[in-house]
């Protein structure tokens, strides 16, 4: 009979040698958690595709942001849902829109939350595009200056971060120039960089209120055959100023967050996004794969990949896992 030389298995014993040599550890301190935000009062509107998820008011948005702060979650990430939507997102550039009203009541009652502002305008327009449309598409550089605007009044209320996830060329050049004009050239960018036009983005696209209401986003996301691509768009966003770079979504891309890894010495976040999300929980209620372990493999996996970063839908599930 063989016997083997080398045991491997004698560090996989019991949990406390697992847990000693264990490479890849999830921490409360890697999440980023989306928070959706609508008009009106005591309004927590269940989303459907995504199960304990709610668009907020504002005041229900700052009750659930103080329970997702004593949990001990870093920062939150924010999308806006407003009351009117026209053809250049006003709401997203007027200093009383939904989301500068949300930063300004979060930062009131929890000073300490690190606060994320989303920017783009696809939640804004009533066509649900991600810019301003001429001729029928999305004119890249008209955007860039809707985008400038957009920062500057997210800088005015107190936003710590803002997030560009438009993928205009040139978005993060711009929005560093705005910011750094208007005196808030510490507050860092998290770029979308490499932002893919997936269909794992349906769920968010209910909750935001932002599918498209004619053609489809392929024309400034990118297409997810393409890898080398991905790396081209990280090294022009780090050459314009961005300060962390993002890969959405995440677990179709791991090789992608792997050769941003490799590539750059800037934190790297990815996005584990709705789809993702909603596909384990409606497998987990047919009973079909337990929901925690499935979960905690998906977002470690994520993280071995190579981020430093993950925004999840799963982040308060983490919490409470972790603290089991």
């Amino acid at each position: 009979m063989y016997t083997p030389y080398y045991r491997p298995r004698r560090l996989r014993r019991n949990e406390n040698i697992r847990r000693m040599v264990r490479e890849t550890k999830l921490s409360v301190d890697d999440l980023i958690l989306p928070l959706f935000v609508t008009e009106g009062k005591n309004v927590r509107n269940p989303i459907v595709s995504m199960p304990g998820h709610f668009q907020f008011s504002i005041d229900l948005l700052v009750e659930e942001v103080k329970q997702v702060h004593q949990m001990g979650i870093p920062a939150i990430v924010l999308f806006g849902i407003p009351g009117h939507k026209d053809p250049l997102g006003t709401d997203a550039t007027n200093e009383q829109g939904i989301i500068q009203r949300s930063i300004m009541a979060i930062k009131d009652a929890v000073p300490d939350m690190y606060v994320i502002a989303d920017v783009c305008f696809c939640e804004y327009t009533d066509h649900g595009h991600c810019g301003a449309v001429i001729n029928g598409e999305v004119d890249n550089d008209a955007t860039l200056e809707m985008l400038q605007q957009q920062v500057i009044t997210h800088g005015k209320v107190g936003a710590d971060m803002v997030a560009p996830s438009g993928m205009m060329d040139g978005m993060v050049g711009a929005i560093r120039e705005a910011l750094d004009e208007n005196g808030f050239e510490k507050m860092p960018i998290m770029s979308y960089a490499a932002k893919y036009s997936s269909a794992f983005y349906g769920p968010f696209r209910d909750a935001a209120e932002s599918a498209p209401q004619y053609g489809d986003r392929r024309g400034y996301q990118m297409d997810p055959a393409n890898a080398r691509e991905a790396l081209y768009e990280v090294e022009l966003d780090v050459q314009e100023g961005a300060d962390i770079i993002m890969v959405k979504p995440a677990m179709p891309y791991l090789d992608i967050i792997r050769q941003v890894r490799d590539t750059i010495d800037l934190p790297v976040a990815a996005y584990n996004v709705s789809g993702e999300f909603a596909m384990v929980k409606a497998a987990a209620e047919k009973g079909w794969i337990d929901e925690k372990k499935v979960a905690m493999e998906m977002l470690t996996s994520i993280k071995r990949a190579g981020a430093d970063i993950i925004l999840t839908y799963f982040a308060k599930d983490v919490v409470k896992w972790l603290n089991e």
